[in-house]
């Protein structure tokens, strides 16, 4: 069939999207391994890794198999690890306490994997939910059963000297307390700790997508069956200024990094945030995010990969700088296997 018909068009876009050559010229957005975190989970003692049922390819490592890990990730070029431990239930207290044991899984972890691998970058979270039997990231002021703001944000400067002291090279508040930036900053400051780094949590939701996650340290439920809510610290989900509020206050006080998380369902905050600062951004694509991608592959409903690198992508494209993800060794993978 001939077609005669044909448009006066000065400008057709489709010119740059006639083949993978031309596509790949007017590409405005890329992902690099290296702009890749991976968070990775600690426990103690020995024994195979342990999986993580809701978060399928994840596992919680011993101390030397998270060594191994790191090594395999720096090979491939993804040269940073957020730390998160599973703690014993025999050493959660009502305060945490354990948080501030020099001896404590995650310090050791930190200590042995920067002797081991110097040339990793080690980012310690800090925050009480594996340490607490309650599952909060703060104290509970006992009168009120409020999370109690200042006296949190003292245990969480100690953490963070601790951290440093273990070697750890960025420390990350995940807690959402009020100040704790500036007197993290401080304390580091104060015990000689000016070159260690805050990636703060400056934008982080009381959200759903969490609880994988929580069951991978332990504090899921803690108290009761029902849902922790933490939602009188972590950003209501419908606030937007409030998010920008957070990130203004947190650049103020010295963070070296900001940080929006979850990332997919806010890759608007994370466009705002881009655009209301200079200072590196980073975003959390969380547990949950992988799951739902990891659940509908297992069940043939979507594509992992071209889902997984699409879902980054678009973290990427709305303007963070970094990205912690679950994904990101399985990706470096496909990024090494696939180079010319």
């Amino acid at each position: 069939m001939t077609h005669r018909f044909k448009l006066d068009l000065p400008r057709r876009p489709r010119r740059l999207r006639r083949s993978s050559a031309l596509r790949e010229l007017s590409c405005e957005t890329r992902l690099e391994v290296a702009r890749l975190i991976q968070p990775l989970f600690v426990k103690a003692g020995e024994g195979k890794p342990e999986p993580i049922a809701s978060m399928p390819g994840m596992f919680r490592l011993t101390i030397p198999q998270l060594v191994e890990e790191c090594r395999t990730l720096c090979s491939l070029g993804v040269s940073a690890v957020a730390l998160f431990p599973k703690i014993e239930a025999a050493l959660k207290r009502e305060d945490g306490r354990e948080a501030l044991n020099p001896s404590n899984l995650n310090l050791q972890a930190i200590q042995t994997l920067k002797q081991a691998l110097p040339e990793m970058t080690v980012i310690a979270d800090l925050a009480l939910d594996p340490y607490t039997t309650h599952g909060h990231d703060g104290l509970l002021d006992r009168n009120s059963g409020e999370i109690a703001n200042d006296a949190t944000v003292e245990v969480l400067a100690e953490m963070a000297v601790l951290a440093a002291h273990a070697g750890a090279d960025m420390v990350a508040p995940s807690d959402m307390m009020d100040g704790r930036v500036g007197a993290i900053r401080a304390a580091l400051d104060a015990s000689d700790f000016e070159n260690t780094a805050i990636m703060a949590y400056s934008a982080k939701f009381a959200s759903a997508y969490y609880g994988p996650f929580r069951d991978a340290v332990g504090s899921k439920n803690a108290v009761s069956e029902v849902p922790l809510n933490k939602g009188s610290y972590q950003l209501n989900p419908a606030n937007r200024r409030e998010a920008l509020a957070e990130v203004e206050l947190d650049e103020s006080e010295g963070a070296d990094v900001l940080m929006v998380k979850p990332a997919g369902p806010y890759l608007d905050v994370i466009r705002e945030v881009r655009e209301a600062t200079d200072l590196p951004l980073a975003a959390y694509q969380v547990s949950g995010e992988y799951a739902q991608i990891m659940a509908a592959a297992e069940n043939g409903w979507l594509d992992l990969k071209a889902c997984r690198d699409e879902s980054l992508l678009a973290i990427r494209r709305a303007g963070a700088d970094v990205i912690l993800s679950y994904f990101a060794k399985a990706y470096a993978e496909d990024f090494a296997a696939n180079a010319p």
